[in-house]
């Protein structure tokens, strides 16, 4: 699919490991985590940037012609390479046409190969200039995907250099670099100062760095392709022997070309990119799901929300399987783990969500088909401990009251999925019973309560207690939380989406009648936008319209207005339920709310959803560009929510 070039648009090559090459669409870096080579050490975490860019630029007898562009500090664009840029499209992988006045014409892709195979780099002369020469100079850095990095004398330029292959080894202690080529190599270090990264200025944080270039490949574009397959070793002594690079290259690519044909759809191939190896000793080993790229690793809650759609509505059953199971050996007092510390450290067990979403994606998988009996032993197991621990009290204050009700939260700590923190400052603490956390607490009492009668005294409270004091009738939704701070009838009216979720998005609705509609009606007048749903209503006091600055102010942001994406599938589901969810409304929906989302895949992350955008129009994209439980809820709202019914004639 073609794209229209622009440097806030972005692409996506994951390896399946945590690791990824990305960058703009334009070819100049504005992130840190922009890079060529960026491998996950532990997977999916332990993430290092060993290749950060190149330059390129071909020679004729004409002169020079730049591939490339740079940003140097202060605003200055080294090579003239993105002006040159025809075409840019990203099926099956990300490709430019670069086109210059004389009538040369070159075709560059890039690729990377699911498994760890590395990122490979080609280049193809399209016409008509003769005696063309590439040269194709690597940045490289060998640093966490976090950091930047500087000139320094520690860096190592040395080079071992054999026919057809080039390793280095920048720091003793960071996987090393190999380079198969099939052109020519000389060694030439420098450093190349004052990279400048422009997102990382407006988002507030460092946004300059020094890489180290040791030397130029070469290749004459008139005897064919010219070939860079880049891929990170233990170290440079351990890198494997020289192979044809043209010919792994075109192994790589057709391969690849193969198993993206094996997916259903673009959306389903691009969904792809979050299923990755865990091979981390701090957690259990399987598969998992990446929160997002760049910069997430991955978090329970977002597995479990993203999973639904990711894994059940697509028919990856076992890759369901495998996800659930390792996440059911790590159950401790009735919670799930929310993160698992990037390197190493203490498990976090913040989250008084991740467990009930846990509970839905089970219930769901176990409805979708076959399971061994040994495998439902234990993820109804898992089920029990959790119900069990959340009844009997947890960590964190999480108790069920008197009411049938759940209670959570204690100063300083974030429990719920709006859970900005900056220093000890919580931005939403939402201490209390926050609404959403009802909806999912009595989904997994429902549940569980289909198999084991004992659960269902527990629902009828709750569902009687959440029905009378969770009406807020004077705006004709529902309280956000009530007994805030655990003080009995002190209640939040601020208008926020998580009410949504009392009506859609999960098996059990909450409410019906004429209040369910009032509450889907308020929430599509207030907090509906093109790119989802808005986190606070406008006019509230807290709203903030627009998610930028330092991570102070964005982080104050956060979930004070910023529209969120993820939402949209609930909310969809939500509107259908109140109006009979029939043929008309369905075909309204696709129309009213499928059709712009769909319309955001090409804005940033192209083909993704991100996390989220403005509150205020344009709805600008901001935070991460590619985002698990927004292409979850995507392909959830696709697949299940909007899908025509089954024919039973046909079934």
């Amino acid at each position: 699919m073609a794209s229209a070039i622009g440097r806030q648009q972005e692409w996506l090559e994951a390896d399946g490991l945590g690791g990824f090459a990305s960058g703009s669409a334009d070819g100049v870096r504005t992130r840190r985590y922009h890079a060529l080579l960026l491998a996950a050490t532990t997977p999916p975490t332990g993430r290092m940037v060993l290749v950060n860019g190149f330059d390129a630029w071909i020679e004729t007898a004409g002169g020079r012609l730049d591939l490339s562009s740079q940003c140097y500090a202060p605003g200055v664009i080294g090579g003239d390479g993105a002006q040159h840029i025809e075409r840019f499209g990203r099926d099956p992988w990300p490709t430019w046409i670069f086109a210059f006045a004389d009538g040369t014409r070159v075709q560059q892709e890039i690729v990377v190969a699911k498994g760890g195979a590395g990122t490979c780099l080609s280049w193809r002369l399209l016409g008509p200039a003769r005696d063309a020469r590439l040269f194709v100079r690597p940045f490289l850095s060998g640093r966490d995907y976090h950091a930047l990095h500087q000139c320094n004398p520690a860096f190592r330029f040395d080079a071992e250099v054999a026919p057809g292959r080039i390793a280095w080894q920048p720091y003793p202690d960071v996987p090393g670099v190999v380079a198969r080529h099939n052109g020519s190599y000389r060694h030439e270090p420098l450093w190349y100062y004052r990279f400048r990264y422009e997102a990382e200025r407006a988002r507030g944080l460092d946004c300059e760095e020094d890489l180290g270039a040791p030397g130029v490949f070469e290749w004459s574009l008139d005897g064919g392709e010219a070939q860079l397959i880049l891929a990170a070793a233990p170290s440079a002594a351990q890198a494997p022997a020289a192979v044809d690079a043209g010919a792994q290259g075109h192994r790589l690519r057709e391969a690849e070309r193969a198993r993206r044909r094996s997916f259903a759809s673009a959306l389903e191939l691009a969904a792809d990119a979050y299923l990755v190896q865990r091979r981390s000793p701090a957690a259990p080993a399987g598969l998992s799901i990446i929160a997002g790229y760049p910069w997430f690793a991955d978090w329970g809650r977002d597995t479990f929300i993203s999973m639904r759609g990711l894994c059940l509505a697509t028919g990856r059953l076992d890759a369901a399987r495998q996800i659930l199971l390792a996440w059911a050996a790590t159950v401790s007092e009735g919670m799930l783990p929310n993160r698992f510390a990037d390197r190493g450290g203490q498990v976090e067990f913040n989250s008084v969500d991740a467990s009930l979403w846990f509970v839905v994606a089970v219930a769901e998988f176990l409805q979708a088909g076959p399971v061994a009996a040994a495998d439902r032993h234990v993820l109804e197991a898992a089920v029990q401990a959790i119900l069990a621990g959340y009844a009997k009290g947890t960590r964190h204050g999480i108790h069920v009251d008197g009411d049938g009700l759940l209670a959570c939260g204690e100063a300083g700590v974030q429990l719920t999925w709006m859970d900005a923190k900056v220093g000890d400052w919580v931005v939403t603490p939402r201490i209390g019973k926050p609404v959403e956390v009802q909806a999912l607490w009595l989904n997994a009492l429902a549940l569980a309560a289909k198999s084991d009668r004992l659960w269902q005294a527990a629902l009828d409270l709750g569902l009687t207690s959440f029905r009378k004091r969770f009406w807020n009738a004077g705006r004709g939704s529902l309280f956000d939380v009530v007994d805030v701070d655990h003080q009995p009838g002190a209640n939040d009216p601020a208008l926020r989406p998580n009410q949504i979720f009392a009506v859609g998005g999960l098996p059990l609705t909450l409410l019906d009648g004429n209040q369910a509609r009032s509450v889907v009606d308020v929430v599509e007048q207030q907090l509906w936008t093109p790119a989802g749903l808005r986190s606070l209503a406008p006019g509230e006091p807290a709203y903030v319209p627009r998610y930028e600055g330092g991570v102070r102010e964005r982080d104050a942001a956060y979930h004070q207005g910023t529209v969120w994406p993820w939402l949209t599938a609930a909310f969809v589901q939500a509107w259908l339920r109140v109006r009979g969810d029939g043929a008309a409304a369905r075909a309204a929906a696709r129309e009213r709310f499928l059709a712009p989302l769909r319309s955001r895949a090409e804005i940033a992350g192209l083909g993704h959803l991100g996390e989220i955008a403005d509150g205020d129009a344009p709805h600008t994209p901001r935070g991460c560009p590619f985002q698990a439980w927004s292409m979850g809820e995507w392909l959830r709202l696709e697949r299940q929510i909007l899908a025509e019914p089954a024919d039973p004639a046909h079934a």
